[in-house]
């Protein structure tokens, strides 16, 4: 087997049906690339620099501990340039050689390693050292080639060894497999270093780590870098389950239990495979080619269902293990291409492709029927990554085309005046104020190399190996002395079922399918195109077999209706009228009449759980402020809440639009004695002292046309705390015609901010951003607003408790919350409160809310109910595992 396996051989074999794109249209989106790359580094360096990352909606640098805590996600931010540095290699790429070679004096001369900062060993691993090293490389290109970086004398990479060093206490333990975070200025030494009492980590926390090591091995001639990769590899080899030869995602990292035993291609273990795959090609190693090929049969075996990728349970791996999939699998078609096995990375290409012109941008995770499941979207480039891959392999135009839907919506929907902005939701188009470092090093390097002629390369990519954060490494490294002290796993025995010969198949860029009918792709693409145009179809409520219907149907009841409250006595289900104008419902079992009566009133619980949860999903995602007055033009969009009273956005084809006015008094809470000003304007108000209904009658009489309240609770964010609709204050709310929507701290400052600079601002209030500068096309599906988040009800004590909002403008007389509630003493401060919208938990929000919800449950009795509401605690254990999973994605993979 020869060292060094090139990285594409897949020329355009293929005669496609697409029209060809013209040279000129391809040098146009090109240069239109540069230009967005340009908007965003220059932002970068004007308003962030040298803080790690740019906040582009308030135009500054986040520095970690300055701003409000995102929890896992700041691990990946060191106070050491993360933009910058992540960003080296594709200056070079990008033809920038002035721009790089005073980014890497910059880096020399202000970087700094040794900060007493705990974080993420795999983070700072595939961004700062893999930067590093890609700065590196594209420094020793220029040098050898006589007219740029003359004076360099290999100064990334004594930082690259640094850092490396750094790194390296982290894989002090019995297995090998590195502890997931580590000071960097102290190694690991336990809680008074905020470090090695960790027990887990993800797979691909400690599987993608070979490149970067075993280079810095290679370029350095120090093994030990190389060698704990190595271990760290052979220890997850050895610990993948031997019957379905499939690795979990979460591993203890002491004992090699799983931890999580769901196994897929996307979050927590995705760039484990990657590694196995490149490590081959970088390397030269068959023993990691020979570890790929058995995962990847069983890969196609049990996860991949085309065009779908789902995860399976290692021991049980014909049973799925969830029915969503998340935006990191998207990477898997473009390793499909190295493999060589084009037609499964065509049919998953597509239905990601359709998938993103459903919803402008991959969502963070989606269902198997194509709807949003998490709507966050924070300018992920692995679509982008497997859409060059596929059109390098198939020259096959099409992928132009979606190269061009990916520039033309990053246009469209994410640039604000100082860069790019992360989409908070992707149905309503609000920003979240980030621009992570991936965007530069991966996003723009990708659509580059998409739309670039041969000729338009400062060097030939064909002699590096992308990283997974697309840091170019050169495979000569593979002919670079490393010594003999490594590891020789060439011993490994594998078994006869092992290297059966069926496992090897694909193993080198395989040309079968470049293709022998050219309408061949567009036979796989469009029956995936048809099926999820045809995605939304919404399921019947779900029915326990056999059982009988309740007396009164939750979608019927009205809390002022008698007769519905005997029958709701009846069935032992109890209403309390909370201050804030909700309801609380409460069964129980022992208070019903008879015991049919009882199990009715558990299925009219379990129902109103079930129409709760159906109308947030349908009714309550986050609204949408875009400043569209001069210089925004619509391009920041702010996450709003709902109110449960007032004009329905989301029934408003144009949304409200108007000039912002600040209130007086600005809480709102008595008669305003500005509404001179406020008349025909959207008044901006603070939250507190009153009841929001109240804030929004004053208003309304001052004539005002919408309103908008802002947190008075310094440092809210909606990057960090749950949205909730706005509630009412128990009285008929008829009297309320205009929209009131809520900002957090965070948000309303920016709109604060604009006001003071530019005195007049005008914003649209809407129930998604509307296109900026085009006309909309108000084609809406109904799976825009789904999501598929299960319902946070559980039984408490010895009943089951639900909360609904008074709404007396509803036909039922109720809108069930999703959110359950304890009552509200008069002691504490006002009640305005609502319920959140579950989409928009933060990890840390979540895990809050979690623990107080298990506190809670184990404070109670055990609720003695029957069999019937089985479902209900289906549809828990279903939610707490979902946020499990963001949590780890968010800490593994952002």
């Amino acid at each position: 087997m020869p060292p060094v396996l090139f990285l594409l051989t897949l020329f355009g074999a293929l005669c496609s049906l697409t029209q060809p794109m013209t040279r000129e249209e391809k040098h146009r989106l090109r240069n239109q690339v540069v230009e967005m790359f340009d908007h965003a580094y220059q932002n970068y360096m004007d308003h962030a620099y040298p803080a790690d990352e740019l906040m582009p909606l308030t135009c500054r640098g986040r520095v970690r501990g300055l701003e409000p805590s995102r929890g896992d996600i700041d691990d990946a931010l060191g106070k050491f340039s993360l933009t910058l540095i992540d960003t080296l290699d594709t200056l070079v790429l990008l033809n920038k050689t002035t721009e790089f070679e005073a980014a890497v004096r910059r880096v020399l001369s202000d970087v700094r390693l040794d900060n007493d900062i705990v974080v993420s060993v795999f983070e700072t691993n595939i961004r700062v050292l893999g930067g590093l090293l890609g700065g590196h490389s594209m420094a020793m290109m220029l040098k050898e080639g006589g007219q740029h970086m003359q004076w360099y004398q290999d100064e990334l990479l004594h930082m690259a060894k640094d850092l490396g060093v750094r790194l390296l206490p982290a894989f002090n333990t019995s297995s090998g497999l590195p502890y997931p975070r580590v000071n960097l200025k102290y190694g690991v030494r336990g809680p008074e270093t905020r470090t090695g009492t960790e027990t887990d980590t993800c797979t691909a926390c400690a599987g993608t780590i070979i490149l970067e090591f075993a280079a810095l091995s290679r370029f350095t001639g120090d093994p030990v870098f190389e060698a704990h990769a190595r271990r760290a590899l052979d220890f997850l080899w050895e610990k993948r389950q031997r019957n379905s030869n499939l690795v979990g995602t979460t591993i203890n990292i002491h004992s090699g239990e799983w931890v999580r035993r769901d196994s897929g291609v996307g979050a927590g273990i995705d760039s484990y495979y990657e590694y196995l795959l490149k490590a081959y090609i970088l390397l030269g190693d068959d023993l990691f080619l020979q570890r790929f090929n058995i995962h990847y049969a069983s890969i196609m075996k049990y996860i991949s269902q085309p065009p779908l990728l789902l995860d399976v349970h290692i021991h049980k791996p014909l049973l799925p293990a969830r029915t969503w999939m998340d935006s990191l699998l998207a990477f898997f078609p473009g390793l499909q291409v190295l493999k060589g096995d084009i037609r499964p990375a065509i049919e998953t290409h597509e239905m990601l492709y359709q998938v993103t012109k459903k919803h402008n941008f991959l969502p963070e995770a989606f269902t198997t029927d194509f709807r949003v499941h998490w709507a966050q979207h924070p300018l992920r480039p692995e679509f982008a990554e497997s859409t060059y891959f596929l059109y390098k392999a198939t020259g096959d135009p099409y992928y132009l085309e979606a190269g061009r839907t990916i520039l033309d919506n990053l246009n469209r929907f994410a640039r604000v005046p100082c860069g790019f902005a992360a989409m908070k939701d992707v149905r309503t188009g609000s920003h979240e104020d980030r621009m992570d470092s991936f965007f530069l090093a991966e996003m723009f390097k990708y659509l580059f190399l998409l739309f670039a002629e041969a000729d338009d390369l400062p060097f030939d990519v064909e002699d590096y190996v992308f990283t997974t954060e697309a840091h170019l490494l050169p495979l000569s490294l593979s002919t670079a002395p490393h010594s003999s002290s490594i590891p020789s796993n060439r011993t490994v025995l594998l078994s006869e079922e092992e290297l059966d010969d069926s496992n090897f198949d694909w193993t080198c860029p395989n040309t079968r399918l470049l293709f022998p009918d050219p309408a061949f792709p567009r036979n796989l693409r469009e029956p995936i195109r048809s099926a999820v145009d045809k995605s939304c179809p919404r399921p019947a409520p779900y029915r326990e077999p056999g059982m009988g219907r309740p007396p009164l149907r939750a979608q019927d009841f009205m809390a002022n209706n008698p007769e519905h409250l005997e029958l709701l006595r009846r069935m032992g289900v109890s209403l309390i009228h909370l201050k804030d104008g909700r309801v609380q419902l409460v069964q129980h079992a022992t208070q019903a009449v008879s015991a049919v009566a009882a199990e009715d009133g558990v299925r009219f619980m379990q129902e109103m759980m079930e129409l709760s949860s159906q109308q947030q999903k349908e009714q309550l995602p986050p609204r949408a402020i875009q400043i569209v007055s001069h210089p925004f033009f619509g391009r920041v969009v702010l996450t709003a809440g709902p109110a449960q009273f007032g004009t329905d956005l989301s029934k408003s084809s144009t949304g409200v639009r108007g000039f912002v006015t600040v209130a007086e008094p600005y809480s709102g809470c008595t008669e305003i004695i500005n509404a001179e000003y406020i008349q025909g304007h959207i008044a901006l108000l603070q939250r507190g002292q009153c009841m929001f209904a109240e804030k929004a009658r004053h208003i309304q009489k001052a004539g005002a046309i919408g309103g908008i309240v802002i947190d008075d609770n310094e440092g809210s964010s909606s990057d960090t705390a749950p949205l909730f609709q706005m509630a009412g204050d128990g009285r008929n709310t008829d009297d309320v015609t205009l929209p009131l929507l809520f900002l957090f701290h965070k948000e309303g400052n920016i709109l604060l901010e604009a006001l003071k600079e530019y005195r007049e601002v005008e914003v649209l209030l809407s129930d998604k951003a509307r296109d900026r500068g085009v006309d909309v096309q108000e084609a809406e599906e109904n799976c825009l607003t789904e999501a598929t988040t299960p319902t946070s009800f559980e039984p408490v004590g010895q009943s089951q408790m639900s909360t609904v909002a008074s709404d007396k403008s509803a036909p039922e007389g109720v809108s069930p919350s999703e959110e359950e509630v304890s009552p509200v003493d008069e002691d504490t401060s006002p009640a305005e409160e609502g319920s959140p919208l579950k989409e928009d938990v933060s990890p840390a929000e979540a895990e809050a809310l979690k623990e107080d919800r298990d506190s809670e449950k184990r404070e109670e009795p055990e609720a003695d109910i029957d069999s019937s509401s089985q479902s209900v605690d289906e549809l828990l254990a279903d939610w707490r595992e979902d946020l499990e999973a963001f949590q780890q994605m968010e800490k593994d993979e952002l």
